[in-house]
């Protein structure tokens, strides 16, 4: 072949591979283009994942500003732990609290927060994020400074002069530090050690995304759910403008925990409660109901104690009252 020919074949060949990554780059844009967006959900902001981003870790970091004491951590376990954890954290109905020191090696392990635990810093952080059981997460700082102090006295682990901030906290150490063993397999202590595999730690990943969406089979498989709700958003409409409020207090404010519209949990069912007092015509009822509601109490309905429930406004514990009183519908 001559030396043109071979050049106006190069210039042909060029020109068709220029329009096939034409086409392609085309085609992947109209394929990005197609892909289904679900059109629900936002991105998370520094404010939102700050009220996630509370944990604690052994040496303290993440610890808040603030302190508490023995005596202050007394009246507050008191008046919200001691119903349900025992007067002397040796438990009602839930965790046994205190004892046990020494006994995790014997053949009649006791495990509580003084035995079994490996730092303080654990104690702070459960406490702060679930405590107590029917307002997690509404203690103060100074408050579950006081509230880990008062715990560790109970198990012997400080004086009762103590008070606890981010810099003692960390620095205390407790029996069971140096009693940790992966020398076991999950769940039992004669198992086959489960947690030396190291495959799983090479060629770990940069970056981590984390992703949330339908798969394709679900995609549209019952329609515009917005379309669906027309016809009937009225009722709906109304229907949250009587109950809806207070039904989403009672899950913010913990009652479902121990209650149940129609059956009874821990404390009573609600229609029990609505049914005890229907004939109760009295003035001021529902106020006298929303007072006792706040400041707790036990004996009316068996010997479960009720939690004083400061954490609720006077109002919002009168709108719970009301909506006890008609049923929890």
């Amino acid at each position: 072949m001559c030396r043109s020919a071979e050049r106006s074949s190069s210039t042909v060949f060029a020109g068709l591979a220029g329009l096939a990554l034409a086409i392609a780059c085309s085609c992947a844009l109209a394929a990005a283009s197609d892909t289904p967006r679900f059109g629900f959900g936002q991105p998370a902001t520094a404010d939102m994942i700050a009220g996630w981003d509370i944990d604690v870790r052994p040496d303290g970091e993440g610890l808040p500003a603030g302190q508490g004491n023995v005596a202050q951590g007394q009246a507050l376990y008191d008046a919200q732990c001691a119903s349900c954890h025992g007067t002397f954290g040796e438990s009602n109905s839930h965790l046994q609290l205190a004892g046990g020191v020494g006994s995790l090696g014997t053949d009649q392990p006791v495990r509580t927060t003084g035995s079994k635990l490996k730092y303080a810093t654990t104690l702070f952080d459960y406490i702060r994020r679930a405590m107590p059981f029917n307002a997690p997460q509404s203690l103060t700082g100074d408050e579950v400074y006081a509230l880990t102090a008062y715990v560790l006295y109970l198990n012997d682990i400080v004086a009762a002069g103590t008070t606890l901030d981010r810099q003692s906290l960390p620095k205390l150490t407790m029996p069971n530090r140096d009693g940790f063993t992966t020398d076991h397999g999950f769940m039992s202590k004669d198992g086959k050690p489960d947690t030396h595999n190291t495959d799983c730690m090479r060629d770990c990943l940069g970056e981590v995304r984390v992703v949330s969406e339908l798969p394709d089979h679900a995609i549209n498989d019952h329609g515009v759910v917005s379309d669906q709700q027309r016809s009937f958003a009225t009722v709906a409409v109304a229907q949250a403008s009587t109950s809806g409020s207070a039904r989403a207090l009672a899950h913010r404010a913990g009652c479902l925990g121990c209650h149940a519209p129609d059956q009874s949990l821990v404390g009573p069912a609600f229609r029990d409660v609505a049914a005890r007092y229907k004939a109760e015509a009295s003035p001021g009822v529902h106020e006298r109901l929303a007072e006792k509601l706040r400041s707790g109490g036990a004996g009316a309905w068996g010997e479960a104690a009720m939690p004083a429930q400061k954490q609720l406004a006077p109002d919002d514990a009168l709108l719970l009252i009301r909506w006890v009183l008609l049923g929890a519908p």
